[in-house]
Order: structure tokens, then sequence, then C-alpha cells
């Protein structure tokens, strides 16, 4: 496949800050998957060429920087991209997808970026984004799921919004910034890989950043978890090379501090992880830093500091190989254990 070496000489961002803070997550719900299948945040890309974690397949998209973030921006009609996974059949029974969306306020109702599950060449299931209406195509019928007013036009465009899918079994959850805007119940779910789609136009921005497809994902799994001792963590995430939480993060946080406001007796620490990037001691400060502010967001949601210790470990206790991306993103992680 030849490089592909456009470059984007236009960028309408008037802000990569997401609209939502921390407080209006407070009823969220996405639990992501537990073990990392295929992630990319475009970090070991080249500006100006095409992802080396993913495959063409029609179309034409580019990596390139929106404010101080690499992202991938698809430039063409009927571009198709495809996550590079050794696995031929990856999708497993279970499972969630994670990515950052912008659109360009020249699309006005235009679609966005999609995800299409795909079983062989036949699209088993379609989920569409745009500025009001979510649309998910299935074997079963269409759905629609309707973008809250305060969400829409200018609420929408020319921003960052988080999408997040879980599948468990025949149920699809789809969720954008803090809403659950769709669910499909039950359809007949027999994909077995995924393609980002988009239709774009020239000079007009449609774009997604850190990507990642995890297996797994549950709110009952982290109770069973803190049952057995300890709960390991990937779907609390951070600022690069900050200790801001993500406010996506919160389905997770808010579940820990369900179970702790439940079980009065139980006692955590905190530890906070992270890949061999960087150097030994910046890594360490840093993975103190997040386990600290996890250990304060649960405390200004009213748990007893007394019952939260922190640690850091740094890089010193990875739980796989820091050789791949999913590797390194395995091992940027925070966990609970039960003291």
């Amino acid at each position: 496949m030849k490089k592909i070496s456009i470059l984007i000489l236009s960028f309408h961002l008037v802000s990569a800050c997401f609209a939502q803070d921390i407080k209006a997550y407070q009823n969220y719900d996405f639990i992501a998957g537990d073990k990392i299948i295929f992630t990319d945040d475009f970090s070991d890309s080249q500006t100006g060429e095409f992802s080396t974690h993913w495959k063409l397949n029609g179309g034409q998209a580019v990596v390139n920087i929106a404010e101080d973030e690499k992202a991938f921006f698809i430039t063409k009609y009927y571009t198709a991209l495809l996550p590079r996974v050794k696995t031929p059949n990856y999708l497993p029974k279970e499972f969630t997808i994670e990515f950052d969306t912008w659109l360009d306020a020249a699309y006005d109702s235009n679609n966005g970026v999609s995800i299409c599950f795909k079983n062989g060449e036949d699209c088993s299931v379609q989920i569409i984004t745009n500025n009001s209406q979510w649309i998910c195509s299935t074997p079963d019928g269409r759905l629609t799921g309707e973008l809250p007013k305060s969400l829409v036009n200018d609420a929408y465009f020319n921003k960052w919004h988080h999408v997040a899918i879980a599948v468990k079994g025949g149920q699809i959850k789809i969720y954008c910034d803090q809403y659950r805007v769709l669910v499909v119940p039950e359809v007949s779910f027999k994909a077995n890989m995924l393609i980002v789609t988009g239709d774009a136009s020239d000079g007009m921005n449609m774009m997604f950043k850190n990507f990642k497809l995890a297996a797994g994902g549950d709110m009952n799994m982290i109770g069973k978890a803190f049952t057995d001792g300890k709960y390991v963590s990937h779907g609390i995430n951070f600022d690069v090379n900050k200790s801001t939480i993500k406010p996506a993060s919160m389905g997770e946080i808010n579940s820990i501090a369900k179970i702790l406001k439940d079980n009065t007796n139980l006692k955590i620490e905190i530890s906070g992880h992270t890949d061999t990037d960087g150097d030994d001691a910046s890594n360490l400060k840093l993975s103190e830093a997040r386990a600290i502010a996890v250990k304060n967001q649960l405390v200004s949601m009213g748990i007893d500091s007394n019952r939260l210790t922190t640690k850091g470990y740094g890089e010193t206790k990875p739980i796989t190989s820091n050789t791949t991306f999913e590797g390194k993103a395995e091992n940027r992680r925070v966990e609970f254990v039960k003291m």
C-alpha cells in the first residue's frame, strides 16, 4: 500500500476541550472492557502520513495534529479503515469500543465517523453518528436515538465528543459524552471484525482519536473483582502525562463508589501504574499523582478518606510486555486492592 502524504492545511478547531466536565458524568454507567484487543492514540504515526496501525480499505485518511494531540483525519468520501489486529476473527461475544470524534459544522446534518461490525463482506451492524440523531442499523431493523437538545447544532459541531459502545451478547448500548443515546435490546449479532467509516469533503474536518477496542465490559465484573480481592481498571484514563481524570472515566469510578458505599467495612489501596515510556522517576511520580487523583475523586463523592490509601508503582509492575501499543495500554492502569 502506498503511503498517503496529504497535509491538512486548515483546521477549524476553536477548542479541543470537552464541553462536559466530571460533574456532568454523575450518572454515567459505561464500563470499559478489561482486555485490550486494539488501541491507537496515533502517537507513533508520522504527521502527514497514514497511521501505521490501520489498513485503508477505501477513501483516504491522514494523521495530523488537532491542537496538541494527534488524530486521524478522514479526508475523502467512502473512507473505510480497518484496525490491524493479528487475529482474523477478533470480536468476542462481549466487547467495548471508545473513541473521541470531531465533526465540522459545514456537515450540518450529514453523518460523521461511524462504526460497522462485519461478518465477512457483510455489515452486520452499523452505528452512525451525526449532529442530532444516532442510528443503529441491524439485521433486525433500524433504531434511532436522539441526542439531548443541549448537545445539538452549535453544541455538537467543532468540539470533541466521546463515543462509547458496549456489546454484551445481543445487546448494544451507545453513548455520546455522558448520555446513553441508544439501546438495542436484542440483535442477531454475528460480526467478527469492525471497520471505521466516514464520508468527508475536502477542507472539512471529520476525525477521531484515542481509539480503543477491549474484550469484556460489565458492571457486575467490578463487584466480583472486589470479592476476589483486586480490580484492575483500564477504563480510568487521564490527560496525556497528567493526573487529570478524563470525564469518561466516571462510569467505572461511579461503580467503585457504589461498591464502597454498599460495603462500608471495605478498605482499598488505589495504585497507579504506567508503561515504560519516559524515565523511571517521572513515571513513578505520575503514577502516584494519578492514584491520589482517583482517591480525591472518590472522597468528593462521599467516601471516607480513611478507607483509601494510595501508591504509585510507575513502570515497575507490568502485567504484560511493553513492546506493543496494546501491551503498553494494558500496563497503564489503576488497580484497587482490598486491604
